[in-house]
């Protein structure tokens, strides 16, 4: 059975896994600022989510995202 939608990757770029680095980074500090209980520290972990969201849509729209110009795609 063929699938009728394209296959839009994996998200093998420099733009997703920047994105996705910056998020865990966000989760892991807020993480261990909240079992520190550093309040003020966990909030400004929680912005570095959604920039991260948003460096990752930049560098797609910057040509780094799969189907990008600037992406070169690797063998396995």
């Amino acid at each position: 059975m063929t699938n009728s939608i394209a296959d839009p990757g994996h998200g093998h770029s420099p733009a997703a896994w920047t994105a996705v680095i910056i998020m865990l980074l966000g989760f892991t500090l807020g993480t261990v600022f909240f079992c520190v209980e550093m309040p003020a520290l966990v909030w400004a972990s929680v912005v570095l989510i959604p920039v991260g969201a948003i460096v990752g849509w930049v560098l797609a729209k910057a040509g780094y995202g799969v189907k990008g110009p600037k992406y070169q795609p690797k063998g396995h």
